[in-house]
Formats: C-alpha cells, sequence, structure tokens
C-alpha cells in the first residue's frame, strides 16, 4: 500500500487561508539564558501540606495564570497594529508598530538586531462564537481576555477568522518583511484556537489553554469550496452564509465538460475553506433546523445533553428515521438532484461516480473527526481497501473520504461506530451538479455550520472543492 503522508513545519499556523511568503526557518541565534518560569514555583508551592486549606491551590492558580499570560502575550506593539489593520482592513494599516521594534537600526551589535527581543514563546489567539451555548459566548470571551488579554480574543461575528488572516496575518508579514524579527517570530509561531462549551467548561479554560499552546502539532490539509448558482436577478433573495463563506458576486463558471444539465448565462459565486468536513443532504437540513432554533430560542440549547435532544427530534421531523407518507420518498434521495465527479490522485480527468439511491446525505471528511468525534469511514482491512482501490486515510493526504448516510437507523448505527457509513470514493477534487426540479432547496453544512442553498428548477448549482495548495497544521491536546 502506498504512503501518502507529507512533511510539514511545525512553524505554521493552523488556521492559514493565504500563502506565506514569510520564511519557515527557525532563528538559531544566541540568546541569554531564560529565567525559570514562575509555573515551576506554582507547582512546588501546589505541592505543600499545606495545600488541603486552600492557600497552595490559589497561589499555584495565580503563578499558572501568570505563566500563561507570559507564554502568550503579544507586544502591545504588534497588538495594536493587528487591530489597526483589521479595523482598516488593510495590513499596512499596522506600519507604525516598525518604529517602536527593538533593534530595528539602532543596535551597535547587528546580530542583537535580529533577534525577536519582545516576541512570546508561544503566542495565541483564541475566537469565540457567541451563538454557541446557549448564547453564553460573551461569558466565556470575558474568561478567555481575563487569561489571555483582551485583544488576543476575537468574537467570530465581528472578526471573521478569513479577514484575521488576510489582514491580521498580512500585517505581521508586512512587519517581518521590513525587518520586524519579533513580528516574524509571532507569524511564524502563532496558533489559533477556536473556543466551544465543553461540561464545566469555566475550569477547564485554562487548561484547554495550556494544550493548545504546548500541544504537538501535526500536518493538515485544508480545502477551498467554491459555490456557483444560478443569478435569479434583483428579487434574489440574499443568501444567511455562515462565518467561513464570503460572497465573491457575479463571476464565471468554467464548464470542461463534466455539466450535465442547463447553465444559466450569469450566475453568482460565494466560497469558503474547510477542514474537518462538506456535506450535503439531511444531516445538514437537521443541522440547520438546530442553528434556526438556537437562534430563535438560546435558551432551549444550554447544554450538550439538551442539544442532542432537539437534535433527536428534528431527525424524526425531518423525516430521517419515518418519511412522511404525504412525500414521494424518491424525492428525498440525493441521486435524484446530485451528480457526483471527482478527480482522483495524480489524474487531471473528472470522472462520474453513481450516487446509491438510498443515501440521503453526503459527507466528504477530511479528519477522522465528524458528528462529536466519531469516525464514520471506520478503520478499513488492507484487504477491504485493495479491493475498493482505496488507501489509508489521513489528514494530510491530499484526499477527501466521501460517503454516504441513509437514514436515521443507519446513521445511528454509524455514530456508535457499529457499523461503517456507506463508502462511496477517495477524491482530489470533487465536483457536485445539483439539478433543482422539485427540490427548492438543498441543505448543504461545512464544519458544522449549515446553509440553506436555493436551487433552480432551470438551471444546475455548482458546488466545487478542491485541495489548498499550502499545508495547515492542527494541534493535538496534551494532558497537564
Amino acid at each position: 500500500m502506498r504512503s501518502r503522508s507529507r512533511s510539514c513545519s511545525e512553524m505554521s499556523i493552523s488556521l492559514s487561508a493565504s500563502s506565506s511568503s514569510v520564511e519557515r526557518e527557525a532563528l538559531r541565534l544566541p540568546r541569554s539564558p531564560p529565567a525559570a518560569p514562575p509555573a515551576l514555583v506554582g507547582a512546588l508551592i501546589e505541592s505543600l501540606s499545606f495545600r488541603s486549606c486552600g492557600f497552595g491551590r490559589a497561589a499555584s492558580s495565580a503563578f499558572e495564570k501568570e505563566d500563561l499570560r507570559l507564554r502568550v502575550a503579544l507586544p502591545q506593539r504588534l497588538r495594536d497594529a493587528l487591530h489597526a489593520s483589521l479595523k482598516a482592513r488593510d495590513p499596512s494599516a499596522g506600519a507604525f508598530a516598525l518604529v517602536e521594534a527593538p533593534g530595528i537600526g539602532t543596535a551597535a551589535n547587528p546580530w542583537f538586531a535580529l533577534a525577536p527581543e519582545d516576541a512570546p514563546e508561544n503566542p495565541l489567539v483564541a475566537f469565540v462564537n457567541p451563538r454557541s451555548g446557549g448564547r453564553l459566548g460573551p461569558v466565556l470571551k470575558s474568561r478567555l481576555q481575563e487569561l489571555l488579554g483582551e485583544d488576543q480574543v476575537f468574537d467570530i461575528t465581528v472578526v471573521k477568522p478569513s479577514e484575521f488572516v488576510e489582514y491580521g496575518l498580512g500585517c505581521l508579514e508586512q512587519l517581518a518583511n521590513s525587518g520586524d524579527h519579533s513580528a516574524r517570530s509571532v507569524r511564524n509561531n502563532l496558533r489559533v484556537m477556536g473556543a466551544s462549551f465543553p461540561f464545566s467548561w469555566k475550569a477547564a479554560a485554562k487548561r484547554s489553554l495550556y494544550k493548545a499552546i504546548l500541544g504537538t502539532v501535526s500536518c493538515l490539509d485544508s480545502w477551498h469550496i467554491v459555490v456557483s448558482m444560478p443569478e435569479e436577478g434583483e428579487e434574489q433573495q440574499e443568501l444567511d452564509l455562515p462565518h467561513s463563506l464570503r460572497h465573491l458576486g457575479e463571476c464565471t463558471f468554467y464548464d470542461d465538460g463534466t455539466a450535465e444539465g442547463e447553465l444559466a448565462e450569469t450566475v453568482c459565486c460565494f466560497d469558503g475553506v474547510f477542514y474537518n468536513y462538506f456535506s450535503i443532504g439531511m444531516d445538514a437540513q437537521v443541522a440547520y433546523g438546530f442553528h434556526q432554533l438556537r437562534d430563535e430560542k438560546p435558551f432551549l440549547a444550554s447544554g450538550p445533553l439538551s442539544n442532542k435532544l432537539i437534535y433527536a427530534g428534528y431527525t424524526c421531523k425531518q423525516g430521517w428515521f419515518f418519511t412522511q407518507c404525504i412525500s414521494d420518498p424518491e424525492l428525498r434521495g440525493l441521486k435524484n438532484i446530485i451528480r457526483l465527479s471527482i478527480k482522483k490522485m495524480d489524474s487531471s480527468e473528472w470522472e462520474h461516480i453513481p450516487v446509491p439511491s438510498s443515501v440521503r446525505a453526503i459527507v466528504a471528511l477530511n479528519l477522522h473527526n465528524y458528528a462529536s468525534g466519531r469516525n464514520p469511514w471506520g478503520n478499513l482491512k488492507p484487504e477491504y481497501l485493495e479491493k475498493k482501490g482505496f488507501v489509508e486515510a489521513q489528514s494530510d493526504d491530499g484526499l477527501l473520504e466521501i460517503f454516504g448516510l441513509k437514514q436515521g437507523w443507519h446513521a445511528s448505527l454509524v455514530m456508535v461506530e457499529l457499523i461503517s457509513a456507506k463508502h462511496i470514493a477517495q477524491a482530489a477534487a470533487i465536483r457536485l451538479e445539483i439539478k433543482g426540479g422539485q427540490w427548492r432547496d438543498a441543505y448543504m453544512q461545512m464544519d458544522g455550520e449549515p446553509w440553506k442553498q436555493p436551487l433552480s428548477s432551470e438551471y444546475s448549482t455548482f458546488v466545487d472543492i478542491k485541495r489548498v495548495p499550502y499545508p495547515s497544521v492542527i494541534i493535538s491536546g496534551v494532558d497537564r
């Protein structure tokens, strides 16, 4: 079996959406020995016999908090530059930080001018989704700001990750290219954390931050998606897209022989990048219903248990378990509206892949992490892989695993990992042609963010997915 994993540099950012021009080699320059980290003192205090009275634990917590801040806090001048660039939507708006950089053009010894004197050891920024967890985002944001600093925690509804990459990281790269080696060190070592709401999240916040800065990293493919839809004129409603997607406006669709339906003269497009999965069909419809309810009545979606109950209710309501008699069951099969084409590894030709008639949800998976950590693709035996023409799935192999879910009972068994999902293909690129017909909408989701995609009864809508040509990295949590 051929190996498809690729090496990558650990000096990368896990949320990367543009090619970095920054040098990737680590600075190997003589530096003064670092002072003993305060966390060691905290650990000693915590081990003392008077820990039981509460003083040792409180002192240790205080030392760990200070240690965390020292590890992650960006220099004030770089924080100001990042926010200026984000506010102006211009990477050059933070150029003023270069004037304040230590050693730039003033050091008598050029070797000291190269050292990133004010760069933190483990720079980190965090994004908070205020819509998660019963809209407790402001509470979590406040807790993270207490630990990281106000300027390094972002509300995803105010600053999108794609904007941070374009303007914030663009600012750091411009400063690095101008000779600011602290900015270069931050850019090369920066890690981005997406904050969520597990049980006991208040107590877990600090531990999660330590995992984010100390966890090992591994290579990860990222995937660019473009949706091209027929433009219906001025009366067309603007799509309510998730944060990970952006409107591109009117664009040109190039058909290279795969289109089967009618092509509209004018198409509008939106695009984005996903790291985990993209799906279309019944699972996305259930997720969309849950998100709509959470927006309207956030008090109902207040924790993991209530969320699962709501999801179960929507699966029944949408007919994933019990197909409504008033509807034609055939209309629920994706085969009726989707034409799937793929490109295999090292191939430039599109290949048509039949969609099984029983499949009501199609998922293109990059990580072995779907629906709260499940692995629907399964751990396949070498004999089966060889028979199907598959290779062992990896997160950095340049391939997506495409599988189908049939109905609620099948999906339930897949989620508890008693069986594997319906294996369809492995692909280096994917094109979905969606023909509306009697379907007015198709439900899609990308890394857990769903949307309702309107369909035309006359013209086809296209979804194109291809790998981003440069690697990202993912952080693996470690126990602390």
